[in-house]
């Protein structure tokens, strides 16, 4: 019988998975002020290891990159046509079969068929085709998005339910089904999962990702909120007595670090949008962190560093990343040892 095991992000990599924002996406009103955060990203990456681009356009990608100072020895650019840039979501998870390193390719319906996905879809089949990969990919007939899970590493997954048990992911199959499902792709044999906690303007139906993160020594860094007048105040609140609630496997309660609560950023619409520190990016050495111009911005970042000690704490501005609605976690996905060509 072979043994998976499902890596934490913390754990060595070979690179980060980007999808570059294009004329042809849903970036298009803003792709002056967001491609800059694009490059900000893959330079930050490229300080540590690899960063992995699918773009209709490599070399408008190559100049903007260059430009930059990104380190381009560190950056392979594949011409690939998408849909848009959530690599979180669409973006291979990788699991440990045996010691090596193994692709899964689960399929994406764009946050339950809310928007087109037809490219983002094919993404993983196309960098395969074009040699990205060195480990082999298998096709997973399940809906399941990158941000939607959280490994420790050691056989725990955490969600929320608003996401994973949602009728417009996977209807046919009840709670325990899919654990069963997912607890045998991954190798795992424990759910910790949230009820409770939901971000204004987040189409995801509630990513953990954007709420809770586990981190390394049974910590989980998540979100609070310290105004009782936001609308959020009670649903975050409730998720921190799950937290709290929550054992280690054995039998302890994790260490809690919360992460600060960014002030309301409201788009042309009159929208809120879903910004968060919880969507950070943890990669060799070091973890990037989306920044709000924010006066909590400073302790964000002093929160975080506090669940990874010995890595450099690296703030990104990503306030244009929040107009679509999501943030630096999702437009990244780790590439764990193993799964790049040579």
């Amino acid at each position: 019988m072979t043994t998976r095991r499902l890596p934490a992000e913390w754990e060595p990599q070979d690179g980060v998975l980007l999808a570059w924002p294009h004329e042809a996406s849903d970036w298009r009103p803003y792709l002056e002020a967001v491609q800059p955060v694009f490059a900000e990203i893959v330079r930050q990456v490229s300080r540590f290891e690899l960063a992995v681009i699918a773009a209709p356009d490599p070399e408008l990608v190559r100049e903007k990159l260059t430009a930059c100072g990104a380190r381009m020895e560190r950056v392979r650019i594949y011409q690939v046509e998408t849909n848009d840039t959530w690599a979180r979501d669409f973006g291979p998870m990788t699991v440990q079969e045996e010691g090596a390193a193994k692709l899964l390719n689960f399929g994406f319906n764009g946050w339950g068929l809310k928007f087109p996905s037809d490219l983002d879809n094919r993404i993983n089949r196309r960098l395969q085709a074009l040699g990205a990969w060195g480990a082999p990919l298998e096709t997973v007939g399940l809906i399941l998005e990158g941000g939607s899970i959280e490994s420790d590493g050691r056989g725990t997954i955490l969600s929320t339910e608003e996401c994973l048990l949602n009728d417009n992911r996977n209807p046919h199959l009840i709670r325990e089904e899919l654990e069963e499902e997912l607890h045998g792709l991954f190798g795992t044999d424990r759910f910790l999962w949230l009820a409770n906690g939901y971000l204004a303007g987040d189409d995801t139906d509630s990513h953990v990702d954007t709420l809770a993160r586990l981190c390394p020594d049974d910590t989980i860094a998540y979100v609070t909120c310290d105004d009782q007048d936001d609308e959020h105040y009670p649903a975050l609140k409730a998720m921190e007595e799950e937290i709290r609630a929550f054992r280690t496997r054995d039998g302890k309660p994790y260490r809690m670090i919360p992460l600060p609560w960014p002030g309301a950023r409201i788009d042309e619409e009159g929208t809120r949008l879903p910004a968060t520190y919880a969507n950070f990016l943890v990669i060799n050495d070091a973890v990037l962190v989306p920044t709000y111009d924010d006066k909590n911005d400073a302790a964000a970042l002093e929160a975080i560093a506090l669940a990874f000690p010995g890595r450099e704490i690296v703030g990104i501005d990503c306030l244009p990343l929040i107009l679509q609605h999501g943030s630096l976690h999702c437009v990244t996905m780790q590439l764990p040892k193993g799964t790049l060509r040579d």
